[in-house]
């Protein structure tokens, strides 16, 4: 903490000259894909954001609205309506004038996205109550699914110059059996992580997230805080995604002609200590994480990132340096920490469709990844992303989607160093299933009226599991790679090996906005599992429910 309270005063000491700021977007899969579609639909976002990396600043997301109001009789009714929504979200950074309510009892809901609101010259304030009630039946489990969710959540500027944003909840959940199993498994609530029994196969946890953010100079702007982040345009990322315990970081975004660069220092939970098979009172485990990208802009359709990322099982200043080859300064210390590095693209092709993919290097020998010999060896590690969205399919409005394939050969993302592989509080930095998958998603989301969105997801994950504790056939990213004890050797390691495993989802959800981010929601959920020569399971279930400026929960594993 003393390194980024450091940090945190050298920064705050520039701030006095620069432009107003605002605090970050939530990180919400439903919200963004309104955001992002646009972005594909009519051009480019702000100057100053790549899309490739979230959350994204309110204020930029202001100003690209108030973008698209210049053409606003161009877009269909149900467009119209997702700009207004967006733009009274976030009225205060609008140009534009947005709406308000005539009627106001005791100075609330003075504006539809705030329960409450102050406003002057040197300070905003917006105060909004978090809740989400949820109740569901799994077919043939005797006790019922539920979700109770209760909390607040605050943000807004100093001085026009610091944004900060602050959430606060209180949660009670029974997860559906295949969620609870993954828990049991992992011992961490996936975006979670500490958790306490709560009746009978309940989960009681708190949950807090807080950052403040600040322009350093006019190209550079700082966040600091403990939240999630996410890199990529894909539905699951291979390079950081928002799946694990939120965790303390800072990050830089500097922006310099067309050129995007990322910094991101963040401390993790390494390990958690347990107690009667719970986590327990304690001092875990700490390591270090430090992320940068560079992204660079060809025109408006094309972006390409590169990335380096370094996870170390203590602090080393060495990795501070925002401009360094990670890799380089690693091998100077004698290759003691984990370093990954790989790209990230995107291609909008057209004003409907994006391309985008990514690709990870966690090892690499020319000889054996490129030669026929060396294709299945245990050095080969890496994972890769591909994917397509398509906006208005065949030209139908509001009818988005998405096509994406993953996959991660054994090993990657483990390490042979205690602490150093990608995971946070027990679960992976990236993607949910660690390593050893492959998976294909579809997403269809449509909204046929103004208020209603629908949402169909099919995927298929293939995964090895290890037969047994003592076993490691790549997929349990807290295991060494250098210890197998399989009887395999150097080659012959292919996704899927050990105990094959093959899940298909089938999701459908519904979603009436009632009133400005007051939902009802229903959703249905097929789910097969197949353990390759033992078992197979089939699970329905069906759950209905209302939540109130929280995002929608889903969970595809």
């Amino acid at each position: 903490m003393k390194f980024f309270s450091l940090l945190l005063f050298l920064f705050l000491g520039m701030v006095a000259n620069v432009r107003a700021q605002s605090a970050y977007l939530p990180i919400d899969r439903d919200y963004y894909h309104i955001i992002d579609r646009y972005v594909i639909k009519c051009g480019p976002f702000s100057d100053m954001v790549s899309t490739g990396i979230k959350p994204y600043r309110r204020d930029h997301v202001a100003e690209f609205l108030d973008s698209l109001s210049k053409n606003i009789l161009n877009f269909t009714s149900v467009d119209r309506f997702n700009i207004s929504y967006l733009k009274d979200d976030n009225w205060e950074f609008s140009k534009a004038e947005t709406r308000g309510n005539e009627n106001v009892l005791w100075g609330l809901y003075r504006k539809p996205a705030d329960f409450y609101h102050f406003r002057d010259k040197h300070f905003d304030f917006h105060l909004n109550p978090v809740i989400s009630f949820g109740a569901g039946q799994e077919y043939g489990v005797e006790n019922r699914r539920f979700r109770n969710t209760r909390g607040l959540q605050m943000r807004g500027s100093i001085d026009r110059k610091i944004g900060f944003y602050t959430y606060l909840s209180m949660n009670e959940v029974r997860f559906p059996s295949w969620l609870d199993a993954y828990i049991q498994h992992k011992g961490a609530i996936p975006g979670e992580g500490f958790w306490k029994p709560y009746s009978q196969e309940g989960y009681s946890y708190f949950s807090a997230l807080g950052h403040i953010s600040f322009p350093v100079t006019k190209h550079i702007n700082a966040q600091m805080g403990h939240d999630r982040n996410f890199v990529g345009e894909g539905y699951r990322s291979l390079i950081l995604s928002d799946f694990s315990n939120p965790y303390m970081f800072l990050k830089l975004n500097t922006k310099i002609w067309r050129l995007y660069l990322t910094n991101l220092w963040g401390q993790m939970t390494a390990d958690v200590v347990y107690n009667r098979g719970r986590p327990t009172d304690a001092r875990y485990p700490q390591k270090w994480f430090s992320h940068h990208r560079l992204a660079f802009d060809f025109g408006h359709k094309v972006n390409i990132g590169v990335f380096e990322s370094v996870m170390a099982n203590s602090w080393d200043w060495n990795y501070l340096n925002p401009v360094v080859f990670y890799r380089w300064v690693e091998h100077g210390l004698g290759s003691p920490d984990k370093v990954m590095l790989g790209t990230d693209v995107k291609w909008n092709i057209v004003p409907s469709m994006q391309l985008y993919g990514q690709f990870v290097l966690d090892e690499f020998l020319f000889n054996e990844f490129f030669g026929l010999d060396g294709k299945y060896s245990r050095r080969n590690k890496h994972a890769l992303q591909l994917g397509y969205k398509y906006i208005e399919v065949f030209d139908l409005p509001n009818l988005d989607i998405q096509l994406e394939y993953n996959h991660a050969r054994p090993y990657t993302y483990q390490e042979k160093f205690e602490y150093s592989a990608f995971t946070n509080y027990r679960t992976p930095l990236t993607h949910p299933r660690g390593a050893n998958f492959r998976e294909v998603l579809t997403i269809i989301r449509y909204q046929p009226i103004s208020r209603l969105q629908l949402n169909a997801a099919g995927v298929y994950h293939y995964f090895g599991k290890d037969p047994s504790v003592q076993e490691n056939y790549g997929g349990d990213l807290h295991k060494n790679h250098n210890f197998l004890n399989t009887g395999m050797g150097l080659f012959g390691h292919r996704i899927g090996q050990g105990v094959k495993h093959q899940v298909g989802i089938a999701s459908f959800n519904a979603s009436y906005m009632v009133k400005h981010n007051f939902y009802l929601d229903i959703s249905r959920v097929h789910r097969r599992h197949i353990e390759m020569n033992r078992s197979s399971q089939a699970i329905n279930y069906t759950q209905m429910g209302i939540r109130l400026n929280i995002l929608r929960h889903e969970y595809h594993l």
